[in-house]
């Protein structure tokens, strides 16, 4: 981790919120260009990389140069697209998919043996991906050259996100807020939460999660074991949402409010709600470029399910190379398509109005007896009536509620769907409630043995633990 280093709060973070606020608005972006260039350099052959790691600084201002001919509708935004995924790809997959094609991975022919991750690609590449498909939708000014180096090498979000939008990030950029008191002030906390969160909680709990290995589980008693898992996954969320609170903070010191990234997720009580707050700004981008054009809820359920596993299994390879983060991927993917079919079931009844059920009801139930007229149907004003659905023949008057709707963010102009199932607020019971916050804490903490172990270490986790 870079943030909690003497070097990045005293030699990068503290010049460069400085210098910022003091230059004319024209030079702040350079400042940030001038420093984020400092920073990858320096933590890349320090931490991450080495000087090859360094060279990959290339990168940005390659994709910083080809931006400047994306345009609306034009297929150069598609090509910026693919070069994207292909860095990400060499990088990040190619060991491990090439592995997949020669397997055993020992004998793969084009193992690349001195493979390394530069500086922040998982996050710096979905940023290059979102400015391609925002000017392509016309969704974005071009800005300028500066103004998108500045976006894309603005340090205090290049390592550990949170994700930002250019649309959002360049007004920010231009005229930062001017309360230098206030921002210092918010910002300074934030960090030192965050560097509390890191040392004194998430650091802590290593000692449990160092357990998590094959050696350790065979001999450990049962009940030990939801204990290490429920570790890490307090451990994550600490860690993580220490980096967020960290670079949220410094970003505030420069006068620059970036997105939220965690709001309290073990509190929820499903596990839509639960994305909706664990690590928001990656949810936001999965869901609008990835759910929505794989066609999100404007198709039928079982392709909504089908985009909704996609959706979760592409998370899960970004997380990382290896079949545990698929498998972790999809396995919030079942839990999402669960909790919507659930929710769809509960929440689709059919709409009838009075006068129609007391015709249906004077059609099927008021035959006339023989030599008797049949009474004629008496006209009601029509009022909604709620009919639990399947109670009724489904081709009488039979009007099913939809499942999602698209809802605007305030703010950026974007449309929002959800992975989750937007009806009508649903009042539930205090024990419902608690009852889906368990439900949901325990198959989110379940779900971690896959991200934290390699699949078959996972798989006899989970044997030991369920089987003895």
């Amino acid at each position: 981790m870079v943030f909690n280093t003497f070097e990045y709060f005293v030699l990068i973070l503290l010049p460069a919120a400085i210098l910022f606020r003091l230059v004319k608005p024209a030079a702040k972006p350079w400042v940030c260009v001038g420093f984020g260039i400092a920073f990858f350099i320096f933590f890349s052959v320090t931490q991450v990389g080495g000087w090859a790691g360094a060279c990959c600084l290339a990168i940005f201002i390659w994709e910083s140069i080809f931006s400047r001919f994306y345009k609306p509708g034009s297929k150069i935004c598609i090509i910026g697209i693919a070069q994207t995924l292909l860095f990400l790809f060499v990088f990040k997959y190619w060991n491990f998919l090439t592995g997949l094609v020669f397997a055993p991975a020992e004998r793969n022919p084009v193992h690349w043996s001195g493979a390394f991750l530069p500086l922040g690609i998982s996050f710096f590449t979905f940023e290059f991906i979102h400015y391609a498909v925002d000017r392509y939708r016309g969704k974005t000014e071009a800005g300028s050259f500066a103004e998108y180096l500045a976006f894309i090498l603005f340090f205090p979000t290049m390592v550990a996100g949170p994700i930002k939008r250019y649309q959002d990030f360049r007004p920010k950029l231009l005229s930062p807020s001017r309360a230098w008191s206030e921002d210092w002030q918010q910002g300074i906390t934030r960090i030192l939460s965050g560097l509390a969160k890191k040392f004194a909680i998430a650091d802590f709990l290593t000692c449990l999660t160092d357990h998590l290995n094959r050696a350790d589980i065979a001999q450990a008693k049962r009940w030990v074991l939801p204990i290490w898992l429920l570790a890490f996954g307090f451990k994550i969320y600490f860690d993580f949402s220490a980096y967020s609170d960290i670079a949220i903070g410094s970003a505030r010191l420069f006068g620059i409010k970036v997105p939220e990234n965690f709001d309290w997720p073990y509190l929820r009580t499903n596990i839509a709600e639960f994305w909706k707050h664990w690590h928001m700004s990656l949810y936001r981008w999965l869901v609008d470029y990835v759910f929505v054009p794989l066609g999100g809820s404007r198709v039928a359920q079982p392709r909504i399910y089908l985009n909704i596993l996609i959706t979760m299994f592409l998370s899960g390879l970004w997380h990382g190379a290896g079949l545990n983060f698929i498998v972790w991927g999809l396995w919030h993917g079942m839990l999402l398509v669960v909790h919507r079919w659930w929710k769809n079931w509960r929440s689709s009844p059919a709409l009838l109005t009075q006068a129609q059920f007391g015709n249906w009801c004077w059609r099927i139930g008021s035959f006339p007896l023989r030599g008797v007229p049949a009474p004629a149907p008496v006209p009601i004003a029509p009022q909604p009536l709620l009919v639990s659905a399947g109670t009724l023949n489904p081709m009488v008057g039979m009007t099913p509620v939809s499942g999602m709707e698209e809802r605007r963010r305030g703010g950026n102009g974007k449309s929002e769907e959800s992975l989750s199932l937007e009806t009508a607020p649903m009042t539930g019971s205090i024990p419902g409630k608690l009852l889906g916050w368990a439900l949901t804490f325990v198959m989110v903490n379940l779900g971690w043995a896959f991200f934290c172990m390699d699949l078959p270490t996972a798989i006899f986790f989970l044997r030991r633990l369920f089987c003895g």
